[in-house]
């Protein structure tokens, strides 16, 4: 308890002097201002607390005002009373910080996005009306509010941001931004249009659709607007399909022999009775074609076909009926395919532009060891992986990545990962880094990569990208997708550099870095933003100077444009040649044949390429063309004897290689791959890899392999005339080739709804409970994995939903170790969206939108003032003001010390202003200092000496000065005449300031000697 007790005296020392009621009036009054201040701001909604459980400190302002009355600070009562004001304000001062204030801001200003469906289940006309209907209203709409547009399909896009000057004409609307119209997001659409509405106007959605949703979730994004208090307003498209005829699937047999004949069923449906043509294609052949009629609902029709050989068989069937029978063609398709299991090929892949001879000697190996060869070129390449199901091995034989699409090598990644299937790149000018395959599907898929940092001796490139504004759809998405790609091609140790005419003119996106940053370029480049570029000097320029600076061995310019802005002048293109910087030159969407001229001419002085695509989507390809011209210092022409570094398969029988003439610069990667042949060690750059020659991985359920060096008449033409090359070629294939095995497990699939199902049975010899997975691998390069339950004895089947339109790939597999091998392939083909299955509007899903988010619904010829002029709410917002009471903060904390530790002297200040001052020595307030100084060391002499002061020094004392009333020290009066001197009050009992100093004085000169 006295422990206790002894905390509380300290942190409530007692009072000096008994407490009134009066003292506690400075605290009270205080704390009414402070509470009364700070409601008053919240409640007119000037400022809001965020924290406003912080106040409880200001309990903190009782113990600040008891140390104040209970201690003793030496002032006088208005500057004590000043100092504990200012002291309190401190303390209200950090409370307020702590309940962190934000300032209020009241606007009644409204922005309002209007939200378009433009996919394909709103026709022409319902567009066209919807389009004219945002122009009519938004361009009448009160100035100060804002309207922007946003478009919508399977995804959305913003045609203009929300602004107070609109960018439409009431009877000419041109969209410019490019929608999938094969669904229907609305979901997505709001999302955008949500994302668009600043958070300081009250925001409104204009959704303007037939409320056929395909895609996407309603309930999530419609409970976020309503929380964000955005409403949405409604004007329905309405519309009916009264004669409508499509196709919904073709049932193909399950399990099929070679030879045997079979029906495939076509499953038909229609709104109305008619009649029509069935054409059956096989493989893009036409197989049969028959007039059929049809009743109102499903129809069936049977057509016989037979399986003469083993492979891939797809099956087309299309249904053509009478003009005005028919409102939707698009779902008058549909595919079906079966795969006939039979002798595995080998697929070899050329490029389209190359020599016979770099491919002859590898078939005719091939050939000679009894391997079927077929032959395609990288454009005839299948787009499907279900299609390289025929082929056990798939060999690109020098065919460079431009010639394929982003679809045909994904497809080629999936056969060997899902099917099992080998896959051998053979090395050339074209193949590897040099051929554009650095960080692709490709590359993920082979036991080497073309990241080549660590090889310190090879000569590195240099690459410059001027983006232009491209005035087409998505003109500039489509410049930063390809300045990417063009990126990812080049090595580690490469320098790229984008420039671009900005709001500062013409500057760097980012200047010359290492490629092996992309990962941060590419968010620079997404933030990029073109504009129109008046000349073409500034940038050139600019790149000029960063290639100069560079120290790459091969520097490159790519400039992409419309071709309008000025020309350079002939004195710049001359350095561009002396410095041997090439500039390649791709003409978009040109303004004339002048253009055109001046950018191809640019490419011809610098020995670059011009390029004219007709379609935008050659884009890709033309860069990472471009980029591959700083890819051929990875090529080393030199020869050199491959070095066995480790024993395998592959080279049993073989002891010794001859020679090779060059070869392509790879770096192996980690386990599982594991390098057969590789470059002799004292051949290798020093302090670098060891560079591989065949390297051979593991990936999913097929093989991969690589062959630096080539294996035709360029680099290996003493392999050719060695007697073991036959034997080499055979056994590598025979290593990396799927091998055909007789599953026990069977698989279909169909399609029900929006969902595929999956069937498996197994036909073991002993039946045994299994746990079996399948993994489905879909459109936009999606995969999910779905464990099947088992519905009967041997039979499990699963269902998955399904995410679009495309082809989709089934492989089923056993769980464990016993059958792990064992495997089943399937899948689906969905030949049209869901869209076009929708034959009249959705009113339901409309009215729930807008009654849910308090909006309303339009109709076709609402006014501005229905939009603008309705429910309309001030919106208040909130923004930090931290930095202003820190400002304020900053200023009392100065004066709270001033007020405690500086004595003003009014009398001086009143001096300086001149007010009030008599001229006079006796009214100097120095002087009379002086004066009294001297008088009361008088005193202090004589009481030293004990001796009688003089009459007329002690009538000086008793003296009152002519500016001393207002002192708070006054003489003591002397004694009578013959007395003996009194003891001087004012110096042994001080009550001043002024005496306790004079009293500490008198007793430092007492001690001195």
């Amino acid at each position: 308890m006295k422990a206790l007790k002894r905390i509380l005296l300290n942190v409530f020392p007692p009072p000096r002097q008994p407490l009134r009621r009066v003292d506690a009036l400075p605290l009270i009054i205080f704390l009414a201002l402070f509470a009364a201040v700070c409601f008053l701001l919240e409640f007119r909604h000037v400022l809001l607390f965020a924290r406003p459980a912080a106040f409880v400190f200001t309990l903190a302002t009782v113990w600040i005002w008891w140390m104040h009355v209970a201690g003793f600070g030496g002032l006088g009562r208005v500057r004590s009373l000043l100092a504990l004001e200012v002291r309190l304000a401190l303390a209200g001062l950090f409370v307020i910080l702590l309940a962190e204030p934000r300032a209020v801001r009241t606007s009644d200003e409204l922005s309002v996005v209007y939200a378009v469906d433009v996919s394909d289940s709103i026709s022409d006309d319902s567009t066209t009306r919807a389009l004219e209907f945002v122009a009519r209203t938004a361009t009448k709409k009160p100035p100060r509010d804002e309207a922007g547009l946003v478009i919508f399909g399977k995804n959305a896009a913003v045609e203009f941001k929300a602004d107070k000057r609109v960018p439409l004409e009431a009877d000419n609307v041109i969209l410019n931004s490019l929608i999938d119209k094969e669904a229907t997001n609305i979901e997505q659409g709001l999302s955008l249009a949500a994302a668009m509405l600043p958070e300081d106007k009250q925001g409104r959605i204009v959704l303007i659709s037939d409320g056929m949703q395909t895609e996407g979730d309603l309930s999530k994004i419609v409970g976020d607007l309503k929380a964000r208090g955005i409403s949405v307003d409604v004007l329905p498209i309405a519309f009916s399909i009264g004669d409508e005829v499509w196709l919904e699937r073709m049932e193909l047999p399950q399990f099929v022999k070679m030879g045997e004949s079979y029906e495939a069923g076509i499953v038909l449906s229609s709104l109305n009775a008619g009649e029509g043509t069935l054409i059956i294609e096989e493989n893009g052949q036409k197989i049969a074609e028959e007039p059929v009629k049809f009743q109102a609902g499903k129809n069936r029709y049977s057509f016989p076909i037979q399986l003469r050989t083993a492979g891939y068989y797809e099956y087309t069937a299309r249904i053509e009926v009478p003009r005005g029978k028919d409102s939707i063609d698009k779902n008058n398709r549909v595919v079906n395919s079966l795969f006939l299991e039979g002798e595995g090929k080998v697929l070899l892949v050329t490029d389209p532009q190359g020599e016979p001879r770099d491919w002859q000697p590898l078939a005719q190996a091939l050939r000679d060891t009894r391997h079927a060869v077929e032959l395609q070129t990288a454009f005839e390449f299948p787009r499907d992986s279900a299609s390289l199901l025929p082929y056990d091995c798939i060999v690109f034989v020098n065919a460079p990545a431009d010639a394929f699409d982003q679809i045909q090598l994904t497809a080629m990644r999936d056969a060997v990962f899902n099917f099992g299937s080998g896959f051998l790149m053979v090395g050339g000018a074209n193949s590897f880094g040099p051929g554009g395959y650095h960080r692709t599907v490709v590359e993920e898929a082979l036991p080497v990569t073309m990241d080549i940092s660590q090889k310190k001796v090879l000569p590195k490139g240099a690459l410059v990208i001027i983006l232009h504004t491209c005035e087409f759809p998505e003109g500039n998405t489509w410049a930063k997708r390809i300045t990417k790609q063009a990126i990812k091609v080049l090595g580690a140790q490469d320098e790229v550099g984008a420039l671009c005419y900005g709001p500062m003119g013409e500057q760097w996106i980012f200047e010359l870095t290492p490629a092996s940053e992309y990962d941060k370029l590419a968010v620079k480049i997404q933030a990029a933003e073109p504009g129109d570029m008046p000349s073409f000097t500034g940038t050139m320029r600019k790149g000029l100077a960063g290639l100069k600076k560079s120290d790459a061995a091969t520097k490159h310019m790519i400039i992409i444009s419309d071709g309008d802005p000025a020309p350079a002048p002939p004195g710049l293109i001359q350095e561009y040649i002396d410095n041997k910087i090439s500039v390649s030159t791709v003409a978009i969407y040109p303004h004339g044949g002048n253009e055109i001229g001046l950018m191809r001419n640019v490419a011809a002085a610098t020995g670059g390429r011009y390029y004219f695509p007709s379609d935008s989507n050659q884009l890709p390809s033309i860069f990472i063309k471009e980029s591959k011209t700083l890819k051929r210092s990875m090529i080393q022409n030199k020869t050199v004897t491959p070095q066995v570094a480790m024993d395998d398969g592959v080279l049993k029988g073989i002891e010794a290689m001859p020679p090779v003439k060059g070869y392509v610069i790879t770096t192996a990667k980690g386990k599982p791959a594991r390098t057969v042949l590789q470059v002799p060690s004292e051949q290798s750059e020093e302090d670098g890899d060891i560079d591989p020659i065949l390297a051979i991985t593991q990936y999913g359920l097929g093989k991969t392999a690589a062959f630096t060096s080539d294996l035709s008449s360029n680099w290996a033409a003493e392999w050719i005339a060695w007697d073991k090359y036959s034997a080499f070629v055979h056994q590598l294939i025979t290593e990396i080739s799927r091998v055909q095995k007789t599953g026990k497990l069977r698989m279909w699939t169909y399609t029900s709804g929006n969902e595929g199902v999956i069937v498996v049975e197994d036909f073991a010899e002993r039946e045994s409970f299994l746990e079996i997975q399948a993994r489905v691998s879909g459109p936009r390069d999606k995969t999910e994995t779905v464990a099947l339950k088992q519905v009967g004895p041997r039979r499990y089947q699963a269902s998955v939903p399904l995410w679009g339109k495309g082809r989709y790939h089934v492989v089923g597999r056993p769980v464990g170790e016993d059958r792990k091998d064992d495997r089943a392939f399937g899948g689906f083909i969905i030949p049209y969206s869901p869209e076009y299955l929708r034959f009249r509007s959705n009113p339901l899903v409309l009215n729930d939108i807008w009654k849910k988010t308090d909006g309303t619904s339009l109709e076709p010829d609402a006014k501005a003032e229905d939009i603008y002029n309705r429910d309309r709410q001030p919106k208040r917002s909130s923004r930090p003001i931290f930095d202003w009471f820190l400002v304020v903060l900053a200023c009392l904390v100065p004066l709270d010390v001033g007020v405690r530790r500086i004595q003003i002297d009014w009398y001086v200040i009143k001096a300086w202003l001149g007010i009030g001052v008599k001229r006079g020595a006796s009214t100097q307030t120095m002087e009379t200092l002086l004066e009294r100084k001297q008088a009361v060391g008088t005193q202090f002499e004589a009481r030293r000496s004990e001796t009688p002061l003089p009459t007329e020094t002690l009538r000086r004392l008793a003296k009152p000065h002519a500016r001393g009333e207002g002192s708070q020290t006054r003489p003591a009066p002397g004694p009578a005449p013959g007395a003996a001197p009194a003891k001087p009050a004012a110096v042994d009992n001080p009550t001043t300031t002024t005496e306790r100093l004079l009293k500490l004085k008198r007793k430092r000169q007492q001690d001195q000697p």
